[in-house]
């Protein structure tokens, strides 16, 4: 499989900025692998740093603003019966609504740095109808850290991209003890607030 997803990035990849937007949107290749790949494309000169971002975030963004208005349309019943089609599952969706029922809006933000959740945190957002703006503000706002990391390990790793899955938890689980201690302090203050 591993290989399927290597063949499949290469292959697009040939389309350059085009070719990283259109793999992010579609999701069914890891955003990290994707990424790393963009940033060996940089590496080898045959892109900039700054297109590949471009069509990093809004690669990335599209993905999400999908699953958004799916919530928006379909709603739950709709995950339920054709989840499994967007690699959606129960427990994704379960996780992700119980953290956007306990967090709020600024989840969709910290989410996006969190495994199994922050590929289906849209989704609630979606179905709870949040504001458009809010929603695309945070998401374009986690896209762009998180596009700028991979990109940077790719160029980092040059011909040895494919193999950023070997080395990328330890680039991602100092970031999402940091996305689950913001939520936490967030979390706090606002029942700190709200008791006042």
């Amino acid at each position: 499989m591993e290989q399927f997803f290597t063949n499949i990035v290469l292959f697009l990849g040939d389309w350059n900025y085009i070719g990283l937007a259109f793999l992010l949107m579609i999701e069914i290749i890891p955003s990290e692998i994707v990424l790393s790949y963009g940033g060996y494309l940089i590496s080898a000169q045959q892109i900039h740093f700054f297109g590949a971002l471009l069509a990093g975030v809004i690669g990335g963004t599209l993905a999400q603003l999908f699953l958004y208005y799916l919530g928006v349309i379909g709603g739950r019943p709709f995950f339920d019966h054709y989840g499994k089609w967007l690699f959606i599952y129960p427990k994704h969706l379960e996780a992700s609504e119980k953290w956007f029922e306990r967090y709020g809006a600024i989840v969709v933000f910290f989410a996006r740095f969190i495994p199994v959740v922050r590929h289906a945190i849209s989704i609630p957002a979606g179905i709870s109808k949040m504001r458009l703006s809010t929603f695309t503000l945070y998401t374009v706002g986690a896209m762009i850290p998180w596009t700028v990391l991979f990109l940077l390990l790719g160029m980092k790793l040059g011909d040895h991209w494919a193999e950023i899955e070997q080395i990328a938890s330890d680039y991602i689980k100092p970031i999402v003890a940091f996305a689950f201690t913001s939520l936490l302090i967030f979390f706090l203050w606002k029942s700190k607030k709200r008791n006042r």
